[in-house]
Order: structure tokens, then sequence, then C-alpha cells
């Protein structure tokens, strides 16, 4: 039997992440690259190392190329423990950092500034090669033109409530419900200029806004999946 290439994208605090993560108890011989995270890595090395703010990041990148600047940052990936993890200069990057409000600000505002072409390039030939070996989940953003011939499509949604009270439970004590909202919608919005909510012919929409738990949420996603 052949491998197959799923790919997951949806809205900001859907849960996309987590299904990933959970997906991985039910698809035998499978793993996740993590595009969004690779991208975060990058976003959060320049910022570190050249000491570029968020309202900079915007003409930093403009027209940039993206994988030349993951060369030049030291930014790159490994497969650990069936996911990809991010290491800078060869020091392995906390997730958390990667999923913090001000990194998912940040990869919103790069990802629809800088030149991707080369690091799609890149990213083809990473899945090209797991696909070998593995059934790969690919999670991030533009994935129909990252890698076209996915054997899945799906896109993740829930309602604008319900996205905002996950990210609260996500970030804790110190998110505010408002705050959070207007990050989202902020987000949203740039996402959508971006081009990266795109509805293709082959995408499965898959709402999970009345799931209460990710398995019920994964449990839903794998009703489309065929194996």
């Amino acid at each position: 039997m052949n491998n197959i290439v799923i790919g997951i994208e949806g809205l900001v605090g859907s849960g996309k992440t987590s299904i990933c993560k959970e997906l991985l108890k039910y698809i035998p011989n499978s793993i996740i690259l993590h595009g969004g995270n690779l991208y975060r890595g990058i976003v959060y090395a320049l910022m570190s190392s050249e000491h570029i703010n968020i309202k900079e990041l915007k003409e930093s990148v403009k027209n940039v190329n993206v994988k030349e600047l993951m060369n030049r940052l030291g930014v790159e990936f490994k497969i650990e423990d069936r996911e990809t993890v991010i290491y800078i200069n060869g020091k392995k990057t906390d997730d958390e950092i990667l999923q913090s409000k001000e990194a998912s600000m940040a990869v919103s505002i790069t990802g629809g500034n800088a030149d991707n072409t080369a690091f799609y390039s890149f990213a083809r030939t990473l899945i090209d090669m797991y696909k070998q070996k593995f059934n790969v989940i690919v999670s991030g953003r533009d994935l129909m033109n990252i890698y076209p011939n996915l054997d899945y499509h799906l896109f993740i949604e829930a309602s604008l409530d319900e996205r905002v009270k996950r990210k609260l439970k996500q970030y804790g004590n110190d998110a505010n419900y408002e705050e959070i909202k207007k990050n989202i919608l902020s987000r949203d919005e740039l996402q959508e200029k971006a081009g990266y909510y795109k509805i293709y012919d082959k995408t499965i929409r898959i709402d999970v806004t009345d799931c209460n738990t990710i398995e019920e949420s994964t449990k839903k996603v794998l009703q489309e999946i065929h194996i």
C-alpha cells in the first residue's frame, strides 16, 4: 500500500495542531511535519538574532527568500518522536516559544510578504522524501500550493467564540478574552489577505465547534480519511 500525505489547515485557534498530534495515535506509520513551526522558528530567530520587532518585521521580510533566510539564521528541523522539532544554531527551540502570541502574530505578518518560492520547493522535497517511508501529516498554511498532490486537504473550522476559549486555555492566566479575540481577528485578516484561507475543490471542511475534546475533533477528522 502506498503512503499518503494529509494536509491540515484551519482557522486560527481551531485546534489543528492538537488534532495533528492526536492523529498519530490512529494513523499507522505516520509522522507530522509542522510547517508552521518551521516558519515560526525562522521568524523567532530573525527577531532574536537581529533584534527586529513585530512592527519592523513586515518591511524586513518583504520579498526576502525564506529558504536563504533559514540557512543564514541556522534554522533546521528534525523528526523526533514522530514529529518535527525546530533547532536554531544547533539548539532545540521550546515549543512554548514557537506557539506564543508574539510568534503567532509575527508569522501571520511574514507569510504574506516574504518570497516563499524556494521554501515551498524545499518543503515539497522534504514531503516526497518522508513519504517514501511514512504516512505524512502536514500542518501549515497554503498547503495546496506547497504540495498540490495532497491525498487529503482538510480545513478545520470553529466559531470565533470557541476559538477564543481554546486560546484562553492555551495561554493560561495571563490571557484576556477581548485581547485574544482582537488578536485572532487580526490574524484572520492577515491570513485572508495572504490567501491562506482559500478553499479548493478537493478541500474537506470540518467544523469542530461542538467538539468538547481534541479526541472528539480528531474522530470527526478521521471520518474523512480512508487508509
